[in-house]
């Protein structure tokens, strides 16, 4: 893929880009889509010299297809995954044995009442390419960031760019840096910004093959196999696998075919034809803040999940859909500069509360694994099932993924005072419905097609049973704001009052809550203080 050309702007003698993007990935790409849909202006570099070829992430779960419905992304994203019946994981002795557990993935496996979208198996590098094509944004490949200047009080960064083909270096001014380069990030490292948390986990290894397996998995399709000889997944609906393991020692002189069909199991007698190989570190780690400055992190450079559950790419498209809006409002005017504040405030606690779940995802997944081991030692004829360590809705995490309750200035209790900064999730895996300030806007339908979730976009949404009593309020106010009827049945439902409404945010998240209609001007002034401006 060519590069894109510079856009104007942002070199050192002209003026700063608004927003310079590190990073290529899911997450880079899709802060690129948002920030163009807000009409704020971006570069994008990759070191890459193209996008990855490598499956890895496989999960796109319910609330990331909540966002690429806001980009008009999710029917594509859909089209091109496996169907939900490949929503499960299956656990094995090897891929060609019976089952001896299984696992729904809820949410991805059948629709949830508590979304207007279903989750989806699909492989990273099929995702990407429908990212890419998102935005017309310039992006360059095989271009990487070597250094950052920042100086205090200084109103833009100096970020020095190497082009790997050519060996030129380029200077670019941009407001701001969104690093969104990986687990390895070069921002996060020339900050000098440490992580807590275990790191990494192990080297392991991913090889990519072409397979006859449908003998074993064409009537029993999972988008995971779960063996004592490592997972197995199906990478396309058209064909194609991929087996991930710790990597073995001499790799660099490995028989990959040889290897994979001895994971296969002892009579499988199954040709393989090795397409390409992966190393890479399964890490667990949070970065120790999300700021500096004009510079944020987000992804896999703030957090690093281990891959169970498929926790990591998912909660970095969180990241950049809570981050975007805020700098769009900061760049656009209607917004203060501490708003940004507020990025770290809500998003830190989530990554900190989502690597303990990824953690104890892999930790009960092992336990299942060692209860099959226990069986055969036991001796004689080993049980069918395994009993699982967790109950039925243990992945279907909807708590985690739907329950997301932000706490900071940008949440108000009760449309007057801002909340304490306590971000987190529901506790446990199930998601309550609640209309509180802080939680993403229940999913509620307007129409037999058009949910809660289709009012939001490049705005605030004020939904209210009563739209003619607030439309005074909202068209004096000088930010982004449409006012949207909610049908008098799901008013209870939202804790209003037949004259109340709620504000909702561009991110989907409540930012106030009135029960009854309030005085004049406290919309406005909700919206100042949410915002940390009073524009107009």
């Amino acid at each position: 893929m060519t590069d894109m050309p510079m856009p104007d702007g942002g070199s050192d003698d002209d003026d700063p880009l608004p927003v310079l993007i590190v990073g290529g990935g899911p997450v880079g790409l899709t802060a690129r889509a948002l920030l163009e849909r807000w009409g704020v202006r971006t570069l994008l570099v990759e070191k890459r010299a193209e996008l990855s070829p490598f499956p890895r992430s496989r999960l796109v779960n319910v609330r990331s297809m909540e966002i690429f419905r806001g980009l008009g992304l999710a029917d594509g994203i859909a089209d091109a995954a496996f169907a939900p019946r490949y929503g499960c994981i299956r656990f094995r002795d090897t891929l060609h044995d019976r089952d001896f557990a299984t696992a729904a993935m809820i949410g991805v496996n059948a629709p949830v009442p508590e979304s207007p979208v279903i989750g989806v198996v699909t492989s990273q590098d099929r995702l990407e390419p429908t990212l890419l094509g998102a935005a017309r944004a310039p992006m360059r490949f095989g271009t990487e960031l070597v250094a950052l200047d920042q100086g205090r009080g200084a109103e833009f960064v100096v970020a020095s760019l190497v082009d790997h083909r050519t060996g030129a270096e380029t200077r670019v001014r941009a407001r701001y840096v969104l690093a969104t380069d990986g687990a390895n990030s070069t921002v996060r490292r020339l900050l000098g910004i440490g992580t807590t948390g275990t790191g990494a986990l192990g080297d392991f290894t991913t090889v990519v093959f072409d397979a006859d397996l449908d003998r074993w998995c064409a009537d029993r399709p999972a988008g995971l196999y779960f063996t004592t000889h490592g997972l197995f997944a199906p990478v396309y609906p058209e064909g194609g696998w991929a087996w991930f393991a710790p990597t073995p020692e001499g790799a660099a002189s490995a028989d990959w075919p040889a290897l994979v069909s001895r994971a296969l199991g002892s009579g499988a007698d199954v040709p393989v034809d090795v397409v390409r190989v992966q190393h890479w570190v399964m890490n667990a780690f949070v970065a120790e803040r999300l700021r500096h400055g004009r510079i944020l992190l987000a992804g896999d450079a703030a957090h690093a999940m281990p891959i169970t559950g498929g926790l990591g790419m998912n909660t970095g498209l969180s990241d950049v859909h809570n981050l975007c809006w805020k700098l769009a409002g900061v760049l656009n005017g209607w917004a203060g500069p501490d708003l940004l504040e507020t990025y770290e405030a809500e998003r830190h606690p989530v990554a900190e509360r989502t690597l303990r779940q990824a953690v104890a995802n892999a930790q009960l997944m092992l336990r299942v694994q060692n209860r099959r081991r226990e069986q055969l030692r036991a001796g004689g004829e080993a049980p069918e099932q395994v009993e699982l360590p967790w109950t039925d809705r243990f992945f279907a995490q909807l708590g985690l993924l739907l329950g997301v309750t932000y706490r900071s200035t940008a949440v108000l209790a009760d449309g007057v005072a801002p909340q304490p900064s306590d971000s987190g999730t529901d506790s446990g895996t199930d998601y309550v419905l609640t209309a509180e300030p802080g939680h993403r806007v229940p999913h509620l339908w307007l129409t037999d097609r058009r949910s809660t979730l289709d009012a939001l976009g490049e705005w605030f949404t004020l939904l209210t049973p009563d739209p003619a009593r607030w439309e005074g309020q909202a068209a004096a106010a000088p930010w982004p704001l449409r006012v949207e009827p909610l049908p008098g049945e799901h008013a209870d439902v939202c804790g209003l009052g037949p004259h109340g409404a709620l504000l909702v945010r561009p991110d989907g998240h409540i930012a106030a809550r009135w029960r009854d209609h309030p005085a004049d001007g406290t919309l406005h002034q909700a919206l100042a203080t949410v915002t940390g401006s009073t524009p107009g």
